[in-house]
């Protein structure tokens, strides 16, 4: 079994090219839940859900998440509603786009918890409606929240922060409220233990793995099987290909570059992917405590996607 760790477009991506090596049945995918949200009522995954609408070759191609051929009326009739919201009011928010396809998602996975569902048995149910056939399971059953403090404001959600605010306001401090009192499940705890080999996706180092890494244990066990753990830096040419894992890095106090992508995860991995634009940058990543392997890391093809799945796994010792 190959287990994989991570969150959002990249674990999305980097899945989609693992299993042209893999079979899906030897795929087990813990997917970050610290970003989930509730709006209109409904609890929210979101990296969750583009994992899943991406192996279903269902995600729209040119967003990169919500499902494709997507309409929004929901979206366009909630705006009746603005000119008579009390002031303060949380109600009818349209800042956070959801497809009337994606609603559908929503609601049985809001349902479902209210009959007493976890987290990780509605996920492989609706995997299973969209026909995933790897095991998909959540970080933690418990509740932990992304909490972003954007400076001289103060704190806000990771949602407020990423869609409302598009990422675009400098950050002092992140934090992952529940964290202290969530544990990974017994089925997490089980993929990371017996795993071939463990590999971090693409995602970014400090909201996407930093959750996982905020649970009890994570590290540690990890730590312990740490040569056969590998990771594919989100960092190329000191630019995330995606989002603001770049800017974050930055704003508080990381080096963005692969070599401070491998200064956060030398503890729990033993070699870094690196693309060959950084090639030159190899040294100070071995230095910083991981292995290089250059290897092209932008999965701009189906054969891209595949030969660093490959990589990845032979620089964790997987014999395939």
């Amino acid at each position: 079994m190959i287990t994989v760790l991570g969150g959002g477009v990249g674990a999305a991506r980097y899945l989609r090219g693992l299993l042209q090596v893999v079979p899906a049945a030897e795929v087990t995918a813990i997917i970050n839940t610290a970003d989930d949200t509730v709006l209109h009522g409904l609890s929210i995954s979101p990296d969750i859900d583009t994992v899943i609408y991406t192996l279903a070759g269902a995600i729209d191609p040119d967003r990169g998440w919500g499902l494709r051929n997507e309409t929004w009326r929901a979206m366009e009739a909630l705006g009746r509603f603005a000119g008579v919201r009390p002031s303060g009011s949380s109600a009818a928010p349209t800042w956070f786009n959801l497809g009337d396809q994606d609603l559908a998602t929503h609601f049985y996975r809001t349902a479902r918890l209210g009959e007493g569902a976890t987290l990780t048995e509605v996920t492989a149910e609706i995997a299973r409606a969209f026909g995933v056939e790897i095991t998909l399971l959540a970080m933690t059953d418990q509740r932990v929240a992304t909490r972003i403090t954007v400076r001289g404001e103060g704190e806000i959600s990771f949602q407020e922060y990423f869609v409302e605010r598009r990422h675009s306001v400098p950050v002092s401090a992140v934090r992952f409220a529940g964290a202290n009192d969530a544990t990974m499940t017994a089925a997490a705890v089980r993929a990371l233990t017996v795993a071939e080999a463990v590999v971090i996706a693409p995602s970014n180092p400090l909201v996407s793995i930093g959750p996982f890494r905020a649970l009890a244990g994570l590290d540690e066990l990890l730590a312990a099987r740490r040569d056969t753990v590998s990771a594919v830096s989100p960092i190329v040419g000191g630019a995330a290909l995606k989002g603001p894992a770049d800017r974050m890095m930055d704003e508080l106090g990381f080096e963005s570059s692969v070599v401070g992508v491998a200064r956060l995860y030398a503890p729990i991995a033993s070699a870094l992917l690196i693309d060959p634009v950084d090639a030159h940058l190899a040294d100070q990543v071995e230095a910083a405590g991981m292995r290089a392997v250059v290897v092209p890391s932008i999965m701009s093809t189906p054969e891209i996607s595949a030969a660093l799945a490959r990589a990845s796994l032979a620089a964790a010792g997987a014999r395939r």
